[in-house]
């Protein structure tokens, strides 16, 4: 099968534009992941290149297919200007090189926790997978490998992230829409959870 990311990579510009920045991250025993950051207007938004190189393979299985098994990369989208957002990168390579790195399935409902702030200052230590398919179409391969999905991530704070393990995301996400939440604002306050 030929190389996704070149693909990947054309798929994230026809959606967002030339990259005016990008990073990449090698961690031992893993592929380099790569962060772009695209602007446009009041919203900066990075996404992760990489990740979908191979697919996400079940930790169980005893062997990992080559071909088959989902495929993904990470979004985030947040406003500049209040807080240093360009931190996030290595957080973000961190998450993106999760499935090599401990066998996970990322997933849309998932929550990842990166172990500190996102970004120097920034009130979320984790962040909520969400469906993909709105800024950016899915990209399909060639059978039977899976489509690349690219995958919204929301930051929560953590009372939101623990209030999410008992209640559940689309719980969360409700609680969002009725509060009105600007999930995009940097340094935005946790939503009311009583």
């Amino acid at each position: 099968m030929a190389d996704v990311l070149p693909l990947v990579e054309a798929r994230l510009r026809s959606a967002l534009g030339d990259p005016n920045a990008r990073a990449a991250v090698t961690f031992l025993g893993t592929d380099r992941i790569e962060v772009l950051r695209f602007t446009e207007g009041d919203v900066v938004r990075y996404a992760t290149l990489g990740m979908s190189a191979q697919p996400m393979a079940d930790p169980t299985a005893v062997l990992a297919d080559p071909v088959k098994g989902p495929r993904a990369e990470l979004v985030l989208s947040v406003r500049p200007g209040a807080a240093d957002t360009d931190k996030v990168l290595r957080p973000l390579a961190v998450l993106a090189a999760s499935p090599q790195v401990e066998g996970l399935i990322v997933a849309p409902g998932a929550s990842l926790d990166v172990g500190g702030a996102l970004w120097p200052g920034a009130p979320f230590t984790s962040v909520l997978v969400a469906e993909s398919g709105g800024l950016i179409e899915d990209l399909e391969l060639d059978a039977p490998a899976d489509p690349v999905r690219f995958l919204p991530l929301l930051p929560m704070t953590p009372n939101e992230a623990a209030w999410k393990r008992v209640h559940g995301a689309g719980a969360l996400q409700e609680r969002w829409l009725n509060g009105g939440t600007d999930l995009r604002d940097p340094s935005r306050k946790s939503v009311p959870l009583d």
